[in-house]
């Protein structure tokens, strides 16, 4: 009987709960649309088959997950080349940013000694980007909301990209990936993102029962706001339109102005559901191949990582093809190639580092 109330209990937590204090959020997984729908995400791509995280913890419960519950990626590392700037050009706004955070990450790839690595093994590094958005100062209406792609739907104000709520296997990202305290965490091109609201974007309006402050911008012009509406009421689904936004008088561009505009919440799909504005092409992100290193940094290539991957392959008398093949590219996914290779990933981890101080060396 008492398992049966405490089962009734867990399972009507609601998002308000969680605000005051902790609590289990709806779990996100199968709300994704072929058209604009609240509390779906209508997404551009239909059919996933990437890589997540490793496997699911007591967080989740059934269609319900608790995120106060679950780890978070360990470490403090600054960014001190951290670059974000905002032009007006006429009547366009010229953003440009390299990506890197204006407060501190976690370490990635995941150490195999973080309690993260039990659930998420994800084994990118955070890189350098060069992104360069132009948007309309005054952005407009689309006659119908448009798909989100997977990648980047927006920026903040942090510098950081926005993506939207799906990880590659079309689930609950912030549910399923782990990620750091600011719930960031780079992709395999390096790029840290966002799934969700981070505690590190700025709302000291929200904070004082404001509306919030503006925390980004998508890419169709609208921007972006914190969880607090008018009055400082704080917003669910129910309070927005299927993109996860609402028109009404707010101060745009230094001028108070009745304009669209999204907002960021605690539930899915967090950011937007759907692109409301037109978005043009006039975007540019392009990936370095080479990430320059932060303080505190989270590791450094070797000078010659073909010599690294031959010791490796005779040391461990498998052929350098497919061990080049099952690592992936850098930083090479020990887990995946410890699988693939029939090794003990502890084995595969301990030779390349050999490997790699005998090339330091």
């Amino acid at each position: 009987m008492i398992k049966k109330i405490f089962l009734i209990t867990l399972l009507t937590f609601s998002t308000k709960a969680f605000a005051h204090g902790g609590g289990y959020l709806p779990l996100g997984d199968g709300h994704i649309s072929n058209s604009a729908k609240s509390g779906y995400i209508f997404s551009c791509q239909t059919n996933f088959h990437g890589e997540g995280a490793f496997k699911d913890g007591d967080w989740i419960v059934g269609d319900k997950w608790n995120p106060s519950a679950k780890p978070q990626v360990k470490g403090s590392v600054l960014w001190p080349d951290h670059y974000f700037s905002i032009e007006l050009a006429g009547n366009q706004r010229l953003i440009k940013s390299n990506d890197l955070p204006d407060h501190a990450t976690g370490i990635f790839p995941i150490q195999y000694s973080d309690p993260a690595y039990s659930f998420d093994r994800n084994p990118n590094s955070i890189a350098k980007q060069n992104i360069v958005l132009t948007i309309p100062v005054e952005p407009k209406l689309a006659k119908q909301p448009s798909c989100l792609p997977m990648g980047m739907i927006g920026i903040a104000l942090t510098g950081i990209a926005i993506f939207n709520g799906l990880d590659a296997q079309g689930r609950d990202a912030a549910a399923h990936e782990v990620q750091d305290s600011c719930n960031g965490h780079p992709e395999r091109q390096g790029t840290y993102h966002y799934h969700n609201m981070s505690p590190c974007m700025k709302d000291n309006s929200g904070k004082q029962g404001k509306h919030s402050d503006l925390a980004g911008y998508a890419l169709d012009g609208f921007g972006i706001y914190g969880q607090f509406g008018e009055n400082g009421k704080q917003l669910s689904n129910t309070d927005l339109d299927s993109c996860h936004g609402h028109s009404h008088l707010i101060t745009w561009n230094g001028v108070p102005q009745e304009i669209y505009h999204y907002h960021l919440t605690l539930e899915y799909p967090y950011t937007l559901g759907c692109f409301r504005g037109e978005v043009t092409n006039k975007m540019k992100s392009t990936m370095p191949a080479k990430q320059d290193g932060p303080w505190g940094a989270q590791g450094s290539s070797p000078k010659n990582p073909s010599a690294v991957l031959a010791k490796v392959a005779k040391e461990l008398n498998v052929d350098e093809g497919d061990l080049r093949d099952a690592v992936g590219p850098p930083p090479p996914n020990f887990y995946r190639a410890a699988k693939q290779l029939g090794i003990t990933e502890d084995k595969l981890r301990s030779t390349f580092e050999k490997a790699r101080q005998s090339e330091k060396n």
